[in-house]
């Protein structure tokens, strides 16, 4: 015997209920209506901005429009995670602001400390639909998690989740910027939520703080400059006149979060996937350039960090500890290191260490300039 015809309203309430009690921060509901993301989607797209990201552009506008990406769908569950690590510290962004001046820092993105976020908010998505099942009966629904053509960011915004700053990601006034944001395409016409208001004011802290400008105005990101980009996205070499600016930063960038006022009110993660491996918030460029590559994928077991693979990995130091030489030249260590990867089977890692090597020797202009 199929459920009887669930109250709606009642339904939208237990399903936010449902998912804080899967570790969600919240839950809201919003429409499928973006026709007024796909001009700026299109513009985008249009400039090349998304770089090598192919898959921006694969599916045409169905990304605007997720009634035909999953038809029948006619709402869409937008949910945020923080992942803040729970044991992190009051003063957690002057202390990554320090990291990236100490040359001999590793510095990684916050969010890939831990597990990878895609499998975390996947599963916990999944059951919160079946949840819903539970009452509805059979219906139709498909779960998202910055895994297909899905606009998260104004569906969010139509939630009510937050708004989209101006460096492009999702803000809130309760928790900043530091959460995933994940989605369930649903055939039940549930009630909507308000969308909330824009809070960054004249600020713009985070267009100042880029390193390489990559946000070119409030909500314009030119992701070929963007160092997230540059060390994850990218599958070749990294242009010559970006690397002296990624610094130290090996994977991601945050600089644009930790500058931003509101991330003062980031929540610590209520799930313990996020908390740190491998001690990754705090090691060195040398140790991490040394892993081998079955070490890599040991360590980096279930970590975002492993699907850019060994060769880009090596990549990535490669670029920081070439940097390095603008603090410590001719470091021992830095050399050895270096060195000892100098005739790696892989080309670009070659290119890439000779390239820092270069930097340690005094032969890179470009490096001086910067």
């Amino acid at each position: 015997m199929q459920p009887s015809q669930p109250d709606l309203p009642e339904l939208a309430r237990r399903i936010k209920q449902w998912g804080v009690e899967l570790g969600f921060a919240e839950v809201r509901i919003a429409d499928v209506d973006l026709r007024h993301a796909e001009a700026g989607l299109q513009a985008w797209l249009d400039a090349g901005r998304h770089g090598e990201m192919d898959y921006m552009a694969s599916h045409g506008m169905k990304r605007a429009r997720p009634g035909e990406l999953v038809p029948g769908t006619v709402r869409v569950i937008c949910a945020r995670m923080d992942y803040l690590p729970a044991t992190t510290l009051e003063g957690w962004r002057e202390h990554e602001t320090a990291r990236l001046a100490d040359p001999q820092a590793a510095v990684v993105s916050v969010y890939a400390r831990g597990r990878d976020y895609h499998k975390v908010l996947r599963s916990r998505l999944q059951q919160l639909a079946e949840r819903i099942g539970g009452v509805t009966g059979e219906y139709g629904f498909r779960v998202f998690t910055d895994s297909a053509p899905v606009m998260e960011l104004p569906l969010a915004e139509k939630a009510g989740l937050g708004w989209r700053g101006k460096h492009t990601l999702m803000l809130s006034r309760e928790a900043g910027s530091m959460f995933f944001l994940g989605e369930i395409l649903v055939d039940i016409a549930l009630p909507v939520d308000a969308p909330a208001s824009a809070h960054c004011g004249a600020c713009q802290a985070c267009i100042d703080v880029c390193p390489t400008q990559a946000i070119l105005g409030p909500g314009r990101l030119d992701a070929r400059r963007c160092i997230s980009y540059l060390t994850i996205e990218l599958k070749s070499s990294i242009p010559l006149e970006l690397r002296p600016l990624i610094g130290n930063r090996v994977y991601g960038c945050d600089d644009c979060q930790t500058v931003c006022p509101w991330n003062k009110f980031a929540q610590r993660a209520v799930v313990p996937d996020f908390e740190e491996r491998n001690g990754l918030g705090g090691a060195e460029l040398v140790a991490l350039f040394a892993w081998s590559a079955e070490e890599f994928d040991l360590r980096l077991e279930g970590s975002p960090i492993r699907r850019i693979g060994h060769e880009r990995w090596l990549r990535n130091i490669a670029v920081a500890l070439g940097n390095a030489a603008g603090q410590c030249r001719g470091d021992a260590g830095i050399l050895a290191a270096l060195g000892a990867r100098a005739e790696h089977p892989s080309a670009m890692v070659r290119e890439h260490v000779q390239w820092a090597l270069e930097c340690h020797a005094g032969e890179r202009a470009d490096l001086l300039q910067h």
